[in-house]
């Protein structure tokens, strides 16, 4: 299913009676809740008794600010957290925009809500809405973006720590990030297992995309349950890899890239408040998202983006497309040229392969078809 977009953690996990193989995805996401509490605390009383105050890193708080920043050759370990909005520019839509986003869209489906499609007890009885959904928007059918080569720029540069993306339509892979440059934190469709935990046997994504091209239902070749992508639905735990990580990159990022997404959806918006005080923040987004709560802002603490108060001493906010601003900020760079020449190269290489593949498919079919054909022919002359 190639939507990038945000399948969420969702508020109501906290209710859901976990599967056995998840008891350690349990345990990890309590710690980090801790964490995410103790953090809150700290952040109170340092501001309180006026501590821990932070040494101001940009020069301005624009996007050139920034794009001096990383000129600098202080900046060495970039962390970008991106949502739905760095894919929509491809053909794949959000969850949540009016009218347009895929909640908006389901009506033919026949869900009892919307969200039923990717909840996960819906789906062990009802499998068929979310595989049908998924020959629509499935991985394949759509290229990487500007903004997916800005990052694997960022990669070839040396100055990418990680990517956190709560996309699933594995475009990041296709631009050139690999499984130790990405934490998929809503999972991905680049593998899948079975569902029972008794088996959980992995199939590949050409498997998968073989089964719903062919209008099958996936199903386990070695106990016949059913076969699910590894995507996060709601009542299943994040990755326990998102957990592990977080506290090795946050504390040693020195940019945060926020990109496409509304930070709305925990734990993935709390990750904002987990790099040091002096980390500088960019957000490119088509609106301001993240910003700390009103009250919790006037005190001065709290893990929230702060763009325009008078306290305001990191967090950028570029108002754009996510294409946009990352050729604006990759012209202020100098790589404009280098990640356009990129965009077309691999676009380029990525239609090569899909005539060639399609080439491969109409003459299988086309010989399919003559056989078919000719065989009663043969049985007649018997």
């Amino acid at each position: 299913m190639s939507d990038a977009s945000e399948l969420p953690k969702r508020e109501e996990e906290e209710d859901v009676t976990p599967e056995p193989e998840d008891q350690s995805d349990d345990s990890s996401e309590e710690e980090a809740s801790g964490d995410t509490e103790m953090d809150f605390l700290r952040n109170l009383f340092s501001s309180t008794l006026g501590l821990g105050s932070a040494e101001k890193v940009l020069d301005e708080l624009t996007l050139e600010g920034v794009a001096r920043y990383i000129q600098s050759g202080k900046c060495k370990n970039i962390i970008c957290m991106v949502g739905a909005g760095i894919s929509t520019s491809a053909g794949i839509p959000d969850f949540r925009s009016p009218g347009t986003g895929l909640y908006a869209n389901l009506q033919k489906y026949n869900l009892p809500y919307p969200e039923a499609i990717f909840q996960i007890d819906y789906f062990k009885k009802h499998p068929e809405p979310f595989f049908a959904l998924a020959r629509e928007l499935y991985p394949g059918q759509f290229k990487p973006t500007v903004c997916h080569y800005f990052m694997k720029l960022l990669k070839d540069k040396g100055i990418l720590r990680r990517c956190y993306s709560q996309n699933i339509d594995t475009l990041e892979r296709v631009a050139g990030l690999e499984g130790e440059d990405l934490i998929e934190a809503h999972g991905t469709f680049y593998t899948s297992h079975c569902v029972s935990f008794c088996c959980r046997k992995e199939y590949s994504l050409d498997w998968m995309k073989e089964k719903i091209f062919s209008d099958d239902i996936p199903k386990c070749d070695k106990c016949s349950s059913l076969v699910k992508p590894d995507i996060v639905f709601f009542g299943e735990n994040l990755p326990i890899r998102f957990f592990t990580s977080m506290k090795m990159d946050f504390p040693r990022c020195d940019l945060l890239i926020v990109m496409g997404t509304s930070l709305q959806v925990q734990p993935f918006a709390g990750l904002v408040g987990r790099v040091s005080k002096g980390c500088p923040r960019l957000l490119i987004n088509m609106e301001k998202a993240g910003e700390a709560d009103p009250l919790f802002g006037m005190l001065g603490f709290g893990g929230g983006m702060d763009f325009d108060s008078n306290k305001a001493y990191r967090d950028v906010a570029h108002i754009s497309t996510c294409d946009d601003g990352c050729l604006a900020l990759a012209d202020l760079l100098g790589w404009k040229a280098e990640l356009e020449e990129m965009v077309k190269r691999e676009h380029a290489s990525i239609d090569s392969q899909d005539k060639k593949e399609k080439a491969s498919e109409s003459k299988g079919a086309a010989a399919k078809a003559g056989s078919a054909s000719v065989a009663p022919e043969t049985k007649k002359e018997e």
